[in-house]
């Protein structure tokens, strides 16, 4: 069937099968923020991946391309692994913003040479970034919205089944369209603590014109680091409403992905 037979027989097609589902699976966990961290081993990802292809191949009526090492079975791969990639990459993008917001607050509190490895994407991220991304991990978590995403990677396989065609240009656009929003959602998140510092830094350059003796960088950058800390205590709460609005968002732009 697959060009390669080890002699097992209807067990060996129902392996293929489930190597086949998992293709999709592994592709969206591999790109979904925290299911693909660097601190996740890669046999867990494998499980998982393993696990929902089990429930996969037992609620959803899934046929495996005839020859699926030909080119026709290698481009229904490629097809299952760019519909994994996109859902995972719509929650990548949500997770951004915040990453965007710390960027923003960050410079503004003079904070922005404190940066240290993010052990959730592996590379170097502002200290404010990793809260923020604790943070919306935690609420994202918290609602139950993993739970959700992983329900659509399954119900995917009844609205695109394999080898039913390619996924829609108007997908594609509407996660261009997504990547566009999280910009301004970043930009959101930041305004109340972008807002307060910028008055705290002309009340600094008021009284350095005021008192040129006043050494303003050792005046300026305490207050900034001070008000911003006190912004940020004091936005918590809309920051967290914020942030399940933008844990909702995913979730809703993942299941168009599928309508489309």
């Amino acid at each position: 069937m697959n060009g390669l037979s080890f002699g097992f027989g209807a067990v060996e097609g129902e392996l293929w099968r489930l190597v086949f589902v998992m293709m999709r699976v592994g592709a969206a966990l591999m790109a979904a923020p925290f299911f693909s961290a660097a601190a996740v081993p890669v046999q867990l990802r494998i499980a998982i991946s393993g696990a929902v292809a089990v429930l996969v191949c037992a609620w959803v009526p899934i046929t495996v391309p005839p020859a699926l090492f030909s080119l026709p079975g290698l481009l229904v791969i490629f097809n299952e692994a760019l519909i994994g990639v996109t859902l995972g990459f719509v929650l990548q993008l949500s997770f951004a913003a915040p990453v965007i917001a710390a960027e923003q607050i960050g410079g503004a509190m003079g904070l922005s040479i404190a940066s240290s490895v993010d052990p959730v994407s592996g590379t170097h991220s502002p200290v404010l970034g990793q809260y923020f991304t604790v943070i919306l991990t935690i609420v994202f978590l918290g609602m139950g919205a993993h739970l959700t995403w992983l329900r659509l990677v399954v119900e995917s396989y009844r609205l695109l089944p394999p080898g039913s065609g390619w996924l829609g240009v108007g997908a594609l656009q509407q996660v261009a369209a997504l990547a566009s929003q999280m910009f301004i959602a970043g930009l959101i998140i930041a305004l109340p603590v972008t807002l307060l510092l910028l008055l705290v830094q002309l009340a600094a350059g008021v009284l350095s014109r005021s008192a040129p003796s006043l050494n303003l960088f050792a005046l300026g950058l305490p207050a900034g680091v001070l008000a911003g800390l006190a912004a940020l205590i004091a936005a918590a709460p809309l920051t967290a409403d914020q942030f399940s609005s933008l844990s909702e968002e995913a979730i809703e732009h993942s299941a168009g992905l599928l309508t489309r």
